[in-house]
């Protein structure tokens, strides 16, 4: 199914401009590109907010309880669709998950007759993954409710809320993002979470975010240009705060000549050997999956500088603020 062929589009609209309402709140979450910084604060502040009321996700809340959110996703996952649906029943909130295997989708129903379907059934959300960059906001652009569209992953393009969850994961360890030097190490070209983890991180001040990349896997030249950019890691990783390491995404490459897993990690691999370049307290963040021995050690992975797990846990608070933000009523100003 081409969920970009939509009668009538030749593009995906901003998403920018979709995702905000006439008064400048967020009505759905599909980038974090233009998002200010007290926009970011807010939501951060919100995670924070929550994973205190439920007592660190242990107790329930009803916030959003009679509200209806659909996971529909169109590329595996693990955790950004577990902790979706576990952070949508901890307010409350009734979870389909959208089995795409057995839906009309497969008897060649396009995407947005099947969101239109849905929204006659009076779902309240929709949290979107599919390979193809833009459908999330094609989605909402088509929406006939007042239903909400959060952007789990659209192709290499947006992952706003792995942004989110990695900004807040580093602000409860170092609150003061301006101090802050990140490498951003892997695949570049092919990653949304790159480009969701740098616009956060510029946007809530930091100090440097440097991205490294075999030339045949950086982006392009006119993207991230707030960016510095690397191709050797032992350059980019010397005196670094914060290194936040990306797998090979090799069901996205088309022509990229890649070589060996082996040769890739002697040259982009963070062993124990190159994260001594670093600072001597450098985080070391990795969105997962992990390939162990491509892109990290599983010494340094499973070390004592590491956030991986942490990540993970922060995801599913992060998630339940962007739900409260979007579905629950609205707080004063």
């Amino acid at each position: 199914m081409n969920a970009s062929a939509l009668p009538g589009e030749d593009a995906a609209p901003p998403a920018v401009r979709l995702q905000l309402d006439a008064d400048g709140r967020l009505r759905h979450l599909l980038t974090l590109e233009g998002l200010s910084r007290t926009q970011l604060l807010d939501l951060l502040e919100r995670a924070e907010a929550l994973r205190a009321a439920s007592d660190n996700g242990a107790k329930p809340l009803d916030l959003l309880h009679g509200r209806t959110v659909v996971n529909l996703f169109f590329e595996p996952s693990t955790r950004t669709r577990t902790s979706f649906d576990l952070a949508a029943q901890r307010l409350g909130a009734t979870v389909i998950n959208f089995d795409i295997a057995s839906s009309s989708t497969v008897k060649g129903e396009s995407l947005i007759d099947t969101v239109h379907t849905l929204e006659a059934m009076r779902c309240d959300a929709f949290v979107v993954r599919h390979r193809e960059a833009g459908t999330p906001a094609r989605i909402a652009a088509r929406l006939r409710s007042a239903a909400a569209v959060l952007n789990a992953g659209d192709g290499n393009h947006a992952h706003p809320t792995q942004g989110l969850l990695d900004a807040l994961t580093l602000r409860r360890h170092r609150p003061d993002f301006t101090r802050l030097r990140v490498v951003i190490c892997g695949d570049i070209r092919h990653s949304r979470v790159a480009r969701s983890d740098a616009q956060a991180l510029v946007a809530l001040g930091a100090g440097e975010v440097r991205l490294c990349a075999p030339p045949e896997l950086a982006p392009d030249a006119e993207e991230l240009p707030m960016c510095r950019r690397f191709h050797d890691f032992d350059e980019a990783i010397a005196g670094a705060d914060v290194v936040i390491m990306l797998r090979l995404q090799k069901e996205r490459m088309h022509s990229a000549a890649i070589p060996s897993e082996a040769d890739y990690f002697q040259r982009y691999g963070l062993s124990a050997a190159r994260l001594a370049r670093a600072h001597p307290d450098c985080l070391v963040m990795h969105p997962g999956p992990i390939n162990r021995g491509v892109e990290i050690a599983s010494a340094v992975a499973d070390g004592p500088q590491s956030l991986i797990l942490e990540q993970v846990a922060n995801g599913v608070f992060v998630r339940m603020a962007v739900l409260a933000e979007l579905l629950a009523p609205r707080r004063a100003p």
